[in-house]
């Protein structure tokens, strides 16, 4: 407070500087504040414990911070200002509570060091920044939660069957003489009859009295898919909380970036160098984006038609693209599905069932770069040009990937087109992968060392530097994990085999990052914050719920000459068996007591009952939200009152102050005598 009135009187015009006289005096001025008595009154009530850290009151009408005491006697002042007019339970239990809150920090700083991958993300944190990091740690998140999703499946699926299962099985699984290793790229011969796939589960595998396979199967995938919606949606709201109170906040951009731009994490000198720079960069963007607002509002009529018309037909453009991609897809897919039985272990034919995943990643991985250029010819802004590329980026990968989906639903099936289905997912999941590794290994490497080796030749110019572009990279993140989601109930091992491939992920962009790639210039502004990339991971959760959701509400209708059914008497809910009754069938087993309570849970009333109670639950934490706004902006107000009134009062003991110095006579000078 008194430097603060300090700043105020230097404002006005005083030149002197603050001796004991006038340290005096300004504490009699604050100590006539409303707040200072009111701290006075309220610690007052603390009697005489602390004498022999004060002399008198005059320890309670100053801040703690101007107390000439240590930190650890301030900290003992403090506690017993507090704990002065408490009783001895509160006392303990107050002090019971911050003991264990420095256990649970204490724990979770040493649980945060065992963290795997510590020392490698501060690494490239700080050589990189915070936005290539947010890439890392996103990538660390998605193995976390398939190591979850594996166990899981484990638990529900794969243990019981290994367990319990295994003696019921008609055939002993081996490898025979018709499989090759290629089985283990294409996801037929060995593994189709292995537990990779739907097929290899039985109806009636498990001997035990109101649980079976199908309940095991379906609650298990039903599991997996609520835990990812429930932890994708607390990501989402904690990240959009943090970034709106910083938004509500920080609304000055030039004077957030000035003071609070710099990344402390920085080692390195080089980076630190190219940090200045990007932060002179985000000025300039800032600045450029500013005068581009102001060239906006002053284009004529005819500019904007002319510009509208050009973005017609860009965005026309960019649908044909779209539409060359499908059927590209289309054309694959067909192409796939017509190899003959002779060719079944051919190199050819291993190529051929690959086309569809192929072509998937050569259009994902082109197309986002063309319509990263076509965006600079619609004449917007920097930021609504990353935003537009990486929307079309998402839509294009998603859209492609359901178009998929939806050629081969229509498709001609097989005897057991679950089993189809799966292998389609397993070969996507394998094949990325496999680009990931040859996109680093084959074509990142190779161009790093053309560049050290022959720094000034033609190649170095015409390749550039390599940057790590983190939108595209973790639109790649997000596309893998809506593969194993959208064929988690068709092969049910595809949340280990993500587990691994993520794993392995990890090592080949470090090793892209660290050996291949130098600092961005100007980094992606959303890479600081997990919002966007958890939303559109919730975007390819629904695609998964979605399309799961379709292929078990068809009806099992005939195809053409009565050869082959949509759904056919493979897997575990066979013979009559489906999603829908297996439940039913499971309860029907059970006794009678345990039926009854079930069929009271699932009533009507009881449903009626919950959903009342969630209303209510709702109703009162809406109410309570509302009343801690309305509180907090009534104590934003009373603050801004405490604040005015204070300056008021320091501006007016400064005027009267400087008025009793022109009252006052001043001392007269002797006279000089001569020399």
């Amino acid at each position: 407070m008194l430097s603060s009135g300090y700043v105020i009187l230097a404002a006005e015009g005083s030149t002197s500087t603050l001796s004991s006289e006038s340290y005096d005096y300004y504490a009699e001025i604050f100590d006539q504040l409303p707040s200072i008595k009111q701290s006075r009154l309220d610690t007052s009530k603390a009697g005489n414990e602390l004498g022999h850290l004060s002399r008198g009151d005059k320890i309670f009408t100053q801040p703690l911070r101007n107390l000439t005491l240590s930190l650890q006697g301030k900290r003992h002042v403090r506690r017993n200002m507090q704990t002065s007019n408490i009783g001895s339970w509160e006392s303990w239990s107050r002090s019971h509570r911050i003991c264990t809150r420095r256990v649970r920090s204490k724990l979770g700083a040493v649980i945060s060091e065992l963290l795997p991958w510590k020392h490698t993300l501060h690494v490239i944190e700080g050589r990189f920044g915070v936005g290539v990091n947010a890439y890392f740690l996103f990538l660390r998140y998605l193995i976390y939660m398939n190591v979850i999703h594996s166990a899981l499946i484990w638990i529900f699926i794969l243990g019981p069957t290994t367990f319990s299962g295994r003696s019921n099985q008609s055939e002993p699984l081996r490898f025979g003489e018709n499989d090759s290793v290629l089985d283990f790229f294409l996801g037929s011969g060995y593994l189709d009859r292995s537990p990779v796939f739907y097929g290899f589960y039985k109806s009636g595998s498990l001997k035990c009295a109101g649980l079976n396979t199908p309940l095991l199967y379906l609650s298990g995938t039903l599991v997996v898919l609520l835990l990812s919606v429930i932890m994708e949606i607390r990501r989402i709201a904690f990240g959009y909380k943090h970034t709106w109170m910083l938004g509500k906040r920080c609304r000055m951009n030039v004077s957030l970036k000035i003071f609070c731009g710099w990344d402390f994490t920085i080692q390195d000198v080089n980076t630190s160098a190219h940090k200045r720079s990007f932060l002179r960069n985000d000025l300039k963007l800032y600045l450029e984006e500013q005068r581009f607002s102001q060239y906006e509002s002053r284009r004529t009529t005819s500019q904007w038609v002319r510009l509208y018309v050009l973005r017609i037909a860009l965005n026309l453009l960019v649908l044909c693209l779209l539409g060359a991609a499908f059927y590209l897809i289309y054309f694959a897919t067909r192409t796939s599905q017509s190899i003959g039985k002779n060719m079944l272990y051919s190199v050819v034919s291993a190529i051929l069932h690959y086309l569809p995943p192929i072509t998937i990643t050569l259009v994902n991985l082109i197309l986002p770069h063309i319509f990263r250029k076509i965006s600079c010819f619609e004449d917007y802004s920097f930021t609504v040009q990353v935003n537009i590329t990486l929307m079309r980026s998402i839509f294009l990968k998603l859209a492609s990937l359901g178009m998929f989906l939806y050629f081969i639903f229509t498709a001609k099936q097989e005897q057991c087109p679950e089993n189809q289905f799966g292998r389609e997912m397993y070969r996507l999941c394998i094949f990325n992968f496999l680009a990931t590794f040859c996109n680093a290994f084959f074509l990142n490497y190779p161009r790093k060392l053309v560049q050290e080796r022959f720094p000034s030749s033609f190649l170095d110019r015409l390749s550039g530097k390599q940057h790590f572009l983190v939108p595209f990279n973790v639109l790649d993140l997000v596309y893998a994990q809506t593969v194993s989601w959208v064929g988690i109930y068709f092969c049910p091992v595809l949340p280990l085999i993500g587990t691994i491939t993520l794993i392995l992920t990890f090592y080949i962009k470090k090793f892209t990052v660290l050996r291949c790639c130098i600092a961005e210039q100007r980094m992606f502004r959303g890479s600081n914050s997990t919002v966007l990339f958890h939303f559109m991971l919730l975007l390819g959760l629904f695609m998964a719920i979605t399309s799961l959701s379709v292929t078990q509400l068809q009806h099992p209708t005939p195809v053409h000459n009565n050869e082959v059914f949509q759904h056919s008497t493979c897997g575990p809910f066979a013979n009559s068996t489906s999603v829908f009754n297996v439940a039913a069938l499971c309860v029907e087993k059970l006794p009678r007591l345990a039926q009854t309570i079930i069929r009271a849970l699932t009533s009507e009333v009881f449903v009626l009952s919950l959903i009342l109670a969630e209303i209510i639950v709702l109703t009162s934490c809406v109410s309570r939200g509302r009343a801690n706004k309305k509180t907090i902006e009534r104590l934003k107000e009373m603050l801004v009152m405490n604040t005015s009134d204070k300056r008021f009062l320091v501006k007016k003991h400064v005027i009267m102050r400087r008025h009793k110095k022109i009252q006052s006579p001043q001392p007269r000078r002797m006279p000089s005598q001569p020399t």
